[in-house]
């Protein structure tokens, strides 16, 4: 008789653990529109554009300013080219599939301030090559 009762506090204990995970691994990501993250850039300074495209596809096009670090290379070590886990990273890719992967990534590494843009599909403004 006990033993029925304890069954879905037990469940309903795994199914609370299991929602403080998933908030846990957001943490220090914002996820935005492009055309959300283009206004925030009109607004800050001192922010790092990250694509996180392979290098073939960052030679075909980018946005402005933009660094190349590969989805690929982002793995559990610090990464010299973002020294400073408090700064303002912009993360976009091609549709957004890596980019979100890519800022999970980086909060993982304690990266804090991390805003996942999508994909340059989106993106109206002039490209680099």
């Amino acid at each position: 008789m006990k033993i029925k009762k304890l069954i879905p506090f037990l469940l309903s204990m795994l199914l609370f653990a299991g929602c403080s995970t998933v908030d846990n691994q957001q943490k220090g990501v914002k996820h935005v529109s492009m055309n959300e993250a283009i206004q925030m850039m009109e607004k800050e300074s001192g922010y790092i554009i990250l694509d996180v495209r392979t290098p073939e596809e960052f030679a075909e096009g980018h946005i402005p300013n933009a660094i190349n670090i590969p989805n690929e290379s982002i793995g559990s070590a610090d990464l010299s080219q973002l020294p400073n886990k408090d700064q303002l990273i912009f993360v976009y890719c091609r549709s957004g599939r890596r980019s979100k992967e890519a800022a999970q990534k980086l909060a993982n590494l304690g990266y804090t301030n991390i805003v996942e843009m999508g994909g340059i599909n989106d993106w109206n403004g002039e490209l680099e090559v």
